[in-house]
């Protein structure tokens, strides 16, 4: 990035309206007519497909805050046409002036909302419209936000003190080509407005300063004539393919310098003004919105099908306004967008007319977006989403405390879930506006067309409170699998150990009920199984009548805490010992930590090699400690070949680093304790927490889990490594 010696003080501004009327000129009155007061069906059908959405509020401390909030489609909930609410991460916002825009993955406009807000209960923020209105596509073609990633390039030294040479800031700005800002009148009103570049969307002037071209547009100015009355301003920059956010504050001043905007210049072409921003505050930070939303991968392109016709929108806006106004041509406008293949011929117009005035503008490489006409993935070696889409059939109480969802298939057709018995499906569902992902292992049989996973309410868990309170017979949501080494082999006919204790029974029923309901498996299955008290056995009456139906085949010994005492080692050495057992037979362990540990000494001391101990550990939610404060570098390869490179956000994990670029990360839990987004290290150096399901010697050989490790280096990862965690 060339520098150039200006003094921000000393460049021209512009201060009144007339002076930037004459620079910009005033709206067509066709283009003030596509605003409308509230949220129409078509505006609530582009909230239900939009994940992400840039939001502009103030702080309690008065400080102006431009971020972006959602991170899944559906995410902002419409209360009537008049309001809507979506949780709110961060400082609270204050009731007041607020203002939006709603990006569709693949498509070039955006729905931009204005409104008021209040709070309400559990962190939600509620808006209350004033105005809506969908905004031409121009900023988000002139960045190429839809489009691949552009290789990493580091920022030149920043000239001077100040927020701007903060760590990684200077990096993101010249990486980041779209950026929201956003602005106050001092009348209660507010504007966020998309702002796009083909390659840098805001120069760095100096360690404090920074300038944005303002090219030619559809003449409204808000932005502009906002800052005449009110200086303070906020934006928040995107990178394609990473899930960071930089966050800017600071004041804003209108210039027409010709120098500077001689700088800005695109093949001789100068924007005919530039903004001028004094930053207070600068810093990079992870975006649970974007990481969550997946933008630039398969999953955010696929969101919830086609996305909304915003042509066809911006017609029935300019149309309805139109009619009430008395203007004659209004029914023209109806009649048209009613013959089908008109909105497709408006879309291509529209395409043409963006590019053309573009080129004309000075870009040589533009073209629109064309994942929102076509449905086609940006991506030339995407592959098809690893999320299946099923339908919650039926729901059965098995304890007060666990329940059973039955699943099926999504679509009419019936497709069976293929898995080995003790296997796990990780469940991925929206909980408050966030992808939530938790795995859960099969109770059912293999090779039906419902699959069946059983859920222990945890005091405290986001997906089993959601699970136990939420879900609904016909909810949809998705599931990621089979994974896991945990299960018996395949046509192994001979006897089974199993001792598990809560919900590890959960895998243990789909090994009994596959056993059993086969006629040539003739191997006796020995069960031994902790709850706490009857009440909370978990499958007690299917266990009671497979037991009688079967007493050659099914032995079950109950233990109940409040009876009995917890599980220790002499009593299940005298259970083991007491078994007709021969040399080879499997033993299965599933439950706590404390209970894997004592029933693995007590088959060691009985002689039973590793090879027959097969242990599922049910370990919690492990979090990853703080990395490094500044964006590392991940590059990626497989046996020593590249995959790819991604740029690791301060207090973001590898694993969504990795996936936010689009890189075929292997993951399934994402909370550290199924071992499938294990990767080996080939260089850097990483933090992650002592108590997860890595072994010793695998962590000696270099081996991380990536959804619950952070960077503190650039690394490098092996994603082609097989070695997996020794779960037996």
């Amino acid at each position: 990035m060339q520098q150039h010696t200006f003094r921000p003080d000393s460049l021209h501004r512009l201060t009144t309206v007339d002076e930037i009327e004459a620079v910009v000129g005033r709206p067509a009155s066709m283009i003030m007519r596509k605003q409308i007061g509230v949220l129409d069906a078509g505006c609530r059908e582009v909230l239900a497909h939009s994940p992400v959405a840039a939001f502009g509020y103030r702080g309690t401390d008065g400080t102006t805050r431009t971020t972006f909030v959602g991170g899944a489609p559906g995410f902002a909930r419409v209360h009537s046409p008049q309001r809507f609410s979506f949780p709110t991460p961060g400082p609270a916002v204050v009731p007041g002036p607020v203002s939006l825009f709603f990006l569709l993955p693949g498509v070039g406009e955006v729905l931009r909302v204005n409104g008021a807000a209040s709070a309400l209960k559990g962190g939600e923020t509620a808006v209350d419209v004033t105005e809506a209105y969908v905004h031409c596509a121009q900023a988000v073609i002139r960045s190429g936000l839809w489009e691949p990633a552009a290789p990493f390039r580091a920022a030149e030294a920043v000239p001077g003190l100040g927020p701007l040479t903060g760590p990684g800031v200077s990096d993101f700005l010249t990486a980041s080509p779209f950026l929201a800002l956003s602005t106050w009148d001092t009348d209660g009103g507010s504007d966020t407005s998309p702002r796009g570049e083909r390659e840098t969307v805001a120069r760095i002037l100096d360690g404090r300063t920074l300038v944005l071209a303002d090219r030619k547009g559809n003449k409204r100015a808000d932005s502009l004539h906002n800052l005449l009355q009110d200086d303070r301003l906020s934006l928040a920059a995107l990178v394609p393919g990473r899930s960071g956010v930089l966050h800017v504050h600071g004041r804003g001043a209108i210039t027409d310098d010709a120098s500077l905007l001689e700088t800005m210049a695109l093949r001789g072409v100068p924007p005919h003004l530039a903004l001028l921003i004094d930053v207070e505050h600068a810093e990079v930070c992870s975006n649970n919105a974007v990481a969550s939303a997946r933008l630039w991968t398969p999953d955010g392109l696929a969101g919830r099908g086609q996305p909304p016709d915003m042509m066809a929108l911006g017609s029935a806006h300019l149309a309805a306004n139109s009619a009430e106004s008395g203007r004659a041509w209004a029914w023209l406008i109806k009649l048209i967008t009613a013959v089908p293949g008109t909105s497709w011929l408006m879309r291509k117009a529209a395409d043409r007319a963006y590019v053309s005035g573009l080129r004309k503008e000075g870009y040589a490489d533009v073209r629109a977006p064309v994942a929102a006409r076509h449905g086609k993935a940006r991506h030339g070696n995407a592959t098809e989403s690893p999320l299946r889409p099923v339908r919650i059939r039926e729901i059965r109480q098995e304890t007060p405390t666990t329940r059973t969802l039955v699943l099926e298939n999504a679509t009419q057709e019936a497709k069976p879930f293929n898995f080995h018995p003790g296997q796990f499906f990780t469940l991925v569902t929206d909980v408050e506006g966030h992808q939530v992902r938790r795995a859960y292992s099969a109770s059912s049989v293999p090779g039906a067309t419902r699959l069946e996973v059983t859920v222990k309410k945890v005091e405290g868990g986001r997906f089993s409170t959601h699970a136990h309170r939420g879900l609904r017979p016909g909810d949809r949501l998705a599931v990621r699998g089979p994974s896991g080494t945990f299960y018996a082999p395949p046509q192994d006919p001979g006897p089974m150990v199993l001792i598990a204790a809560g919900s590890g029974i959960t895998p243990m029923m789909s090994m009994i009920r596959t056993r059993l309901s086969d006629p040539a498996s003739t191997g006796r299955i020995n069960l031994l199984y902790s709850s706490r008290s009857s009440e909370e056995i978990i499958f007690r009456d299917e266990l009671t009548r497979m037991e009688k139906n079967h007493p050659d085949r099914l032995a079950v010994t109950h233990v109940l805490t409040c009876r009995d005492g917890r599980l220790h080692a002499e009593g299940i050495r005298q259970w083991v010992t007491k078994l007709p057992l021969s040399s080879s037979t499997h033993h299965y362990v599933c439950g706590p930590e404390a209970l894997m540990d004592t029933v693995q000494e007590v088959l060691h001391r009985l002689g039973v090699p590793d090879e027959l101990i097969h242990q599922e550990r049910f370990t919690g939610i492990t979090t990853a400690p703080t990395g490094a404060a500044a964006p590392q570098e991940m590059r990626v390869e497989r046996t020593g070949s590249l995959v790819g490179i991604a740029v690791v956000e301060p207090g973001q994990t590898l694993l969504d680093a990795g996936l936010a670029a689009g890189l075929p990360m292997p993951y399934s839990c994402t909370v550290g304790n199924c071992g499938e987004c294990v990767v080996r290290m080939r260089g850097g150096e990483v933090t992650q927490p002592e108590d997860t399901c890595l072994t010793s010697r695998q962590k000696a050989e270099g081996h991380v889990l990536t959804c619950v490790s952070r960077p503190l280096s650039k690394v490098t990862l092996d994603i082609a490594d097989p070695t997996s965690p020794d779960r037996r």
